[in-house]
């Protein structure tokens, strides 16, 4: 099988984060609060956006993991470069396109939104937040350890799950689940973020506090997955330093599944 290029590679980052955005935030914008002609609320709320995100990974690392492995995050880049999943040559160039695919899918939520009479985009695109624009009202010092802390765990689960010594082809639900539960626990202290490409793709779309507060977002994901990039292999080995009892015990040179 031939080996991805880069422009295929980059293409895969650029889609995959651009339906990671337009599926959440879209979900978030469109959906999360809805009420019908006669005030029956239809809305979808915390959980159901916390699912679309979780989707949206989910699917993604499926569509395009092979591709690109499926970061769709630079946090996510980062830790695995961190972790020597992916060359540090292709860091710029990863993280441009999954800005420019956020950037493009915050445009479509923002163009569909004002199809819609009386909408405005300030303060309703779910950018993320902290102190007055957090949606429970969390402190600079909350959101940052949240974010800090959730995205470490998203990248071991992420390291975890694509190691070779993981059961193969359960990436995809493991990382879309994980994925899910950081929003159910994260979206009332910052609207979640552990992304710095999905919290850009609306900050400046959505105004009202958010492009200020973007810094927050970038550096928070960021140490969170530095952290979980170097820790994962010094805690758990790597996959030419396998642990005595691995979960694949197949994966050991010359060895064959125990029963």
């Amino acid at each position: 099988m031939r080996t991805p290029t880069m422009p295929h590679r980059l293409a895969a980052e650029f889609i995959g984060t651009f339906w990671l955005v337009l599926g959440g935030c879209g979900s978030a914008v469109f959906a999360a609060t809805f009420v019908s002609e006669d005030g029956t609320s239809l809305g979808i709320g915390f959980l159901g956006v916390a699912l679309a995100f979780g989707l949206t990974v989910l699917t993604g690392v499926y569509a395009f993991g092979t591709i690109s492995g499926g970061h769709f995050n630079p946090a996510v880049t980062l830790g695995a470069a961190l972790a020597k999943r992916v060359e540090w040559s292709a860091l710029p160039a990863y993280i441009a396109s999954q800005l420019l695919g956020g950037l493009l899918a915050g445009l479509v939520i923002f163009v569909v939104a004002k199809g819609k009479d009386g909408w405005t985009a300030t303060g309703n695109m779910a950018a993320n937040g902290y102190g007055a624009h957090s949606p429970g009202g969390y402190t600079l010092a909350a959101v940052l350890t949240a974010e800090v802390v959730l995205t470490f765990i998203f990248l071991l689960v992420i390291l975890g799950s694509t190691d070779d010594r993981a059961p193969k082809g359960f990436a995809g639900l493991s990382i879309g689940l994980t994925l899910t539960l950081i929003h159910l626990i994260s979206i009332p202290i910052s609207n979640t973020s552990v992304n710095p490409a999905r919290s850009t793709a609306v900050a400046f779309f959505n105004g009202d506090g958010a492009p200020a507060q973007l810094w927050a977002f970038w550096a928070a994901p960021l140490v969170g997955a530095a952290i979980a990039g170097v820790a994962y292999p010094v805690l758990f080995g790597t996959a030419e330093k396998l642990a005595e009892r691995p979960v694949r015990d197949d994966a050991l040179p010359g060895g064959s599944p125990e029963t």
